[in-house]
């Protein structure tokens, strides 16, 4: 389709207007970044990948009643979506201590928690995303009571066929993020899953080795991130088992 007017670009996509009114175009790109864009580098079909693995996440939450933004996929880097008002929270969902939890709290990465952990961070990349409690969120009027309840809802919702999905493929889901977005129907609002699902947003680790694949691989420079995400999407079937590395995947269609 032809190029449409830029509204916004991120560290890993950017936003297009889209054909229709309430539809934007979301296009990923080939960067990787880490710390807050700190650390940056170009993986060439990373775009490609995370695009075709947010496309199978989000048809598989419409699959089991999860509203989201996915409307379809455009082509290899681009698909069509539901023009939202995010909530300007990062959702964190967590599994087993990793990351920034585990040295916030001395614990081991890996560790099982007793039940998942849902936290916020308000998105503000000047500020370093900082956590908030609910507190902060209803006070600041990010969002109220009643949506801080659904967010939660959705968000475990989200943790549910996701550990499921990857417990499947042999892969442990340690934590993911998600970022949420109101639509208005009349005046009606209803809170759905925004922005993107794919390795960028959540740590993946192999069952029986431990091995990473996911961005950990970037910030930890522990090998090829190319290869760590197209061993995710040789597993979920989005690509042919035979391929040992895509850089310039062909993809499943």
């Amino acid at each position: 389709m032809a190029r449409r007017k830029k509204l916004y670009e991120g560290k890993a996509k950017v936003l297009y207007e889209g054909p229709e009114p309430g539809t934007l175009v979301q296009y990923f790109k080939d960067d990787a970044t880490a710390f807050n864009a700190e650390k940056k580098d170009v993986i060439e079909g990373k775009g490609v990948l995370n695009n075709r693995l947010s496309e199978f996440f989000m048809k598989g939450l419409t699959q089991i009643g999860v509203p989201n933004h996915f409307i379809k996929r455009l082509n290899m880097r681009e698909q069509l979506i539901r023009a939202v008002e995010i909530v300007p929270l990062e959702v964190i969902v967590r599994n087993y201590a990793a990351g920034s939890m585990a040295k916030r709290l001395g614990m081991e990465e890996g560790t099982p928690l007793p039940r998942p952990i849902v936290e916020f961070s308000y998105k503000d990349d000047a500020l370093g995303d900082p956590l908030v409690p609910e507190e902060y969120i209803i006070a600041f009027g990010w969002a109220s009571q009643q949506d801080m309840d659904d967010i939660v809802a959705l968000a475990l919702r989200v943790n549910d066929y996701m550990s499921g999905v990857m417990y499947g493929v042999g892969i442990k889901l340690i934590d993911f993020k998600i970022e949420v977005g109101r639509v208005f129907e009349g005046d009606y609002q209803r809170l759905i899953v925004a922005d993107e699902i794919s390795p960028d947003s959540c740590r993946l680790w192999d069952i029986e080795t431990g091995q990473k694949l996911d961005k950990d691989v970037f910030r930890r420079d522990l090998g090829s991130l190319a290869d760590a995400y197209t061993e995710v999407a040789k597993r979920l079937g989005v690509l042919p088992s035979n391929v040992t590395h895509a850089p310039k995947p062909t993809l499943i269609n």
